[in-house]
């Protein structure tokens, strides 16, 4: 009796190193999800070729669209298309007016979440034969938006190449809009994992 209270104080000791570990870490990622968000948040795949670009409808759209027109007339890929309910038109014509053939921007007008965007416009992709396809956002929403495409068609390869209209944020604090955005976005990706399965890893 008297050997294993020793033994039951070891245990209890690591498991004590475990808990404080584990809240370290916590408190480690928690901090760098503040004070860096951008290296948290974005996705960057950098340079590459696909079949089509998706642009997601949303904040800061104008700065979305300027990136898909960029990434087109580099030659990233020779189809766009526009995904979300109430901005598609616009963006197409946004798009024709500033060099983009409208014959090459496709709509998808029925999405209102990013969830929806994944899931409406996978089937457009599919009947144009795409297996390779670049999606087009902002920064701090690359991450859940190319997981969420990525979770509801694992067949196809996803890239991301976003906006980055901000610029670098070196803090939470600054610009003021932008860090409204980043708050949520820490929480949709947590809401989305919970709720929908869609790992943001």
């Amino acid at each position: 009796m008297a050997q294993s209270r020793p033994r039951q104080r070891r245990r209890s000791g690591k498991l004590l190193r475990w808990f404080a570990g584990f809240i370290l870490l916590a408190l480690l990622a928690g901090g760098a999800s503040l004070f860096f968000p951008q290296d948290v948040l974005t996705v960057e795949s950098g340079p590459v070729k696909a079949d089509v670009l998706v642009v997601l409808g949303g904040s800061n759209n104008a700065d979305r669209l300027r990136r898909t027109a960029e990434l087109y007339h580099a030659g990233a890929a020779p189809r766009i298309l526009c995904s979300g309910e109430g901005n598609c038109e616009a963006n197409q014509a946004w798009l024709a007016k500033n060099g983009v053939p409208v014959a090459a921007v496709l709509l998808e007008n029925r999405s209102r979440t990013t969830r929806e965007n994944a899931q409406l416009s996978i089937p457009i992709l599919r009947k144009l034969g795409a297996r390779h396809i670049i999606i087009v956002t902002s920064w701090y929403h690359s991450r859940r938006a190319c997981h969420c495409f990525e979770h509801y068609a694992p067949d196809l390869a996803f890239y991301s190449r976003p906006a980055y209209a901000a610029g670098p944020l070196p803090s939470p604090w600054q610009p003021q809009g932008i860090r409204g955005h980043v708050r949520s976005e820490y929480l949709k990706l947590l809401g989305y994992l919970v709720r929908y399965g869609i790992s943001p890893v």
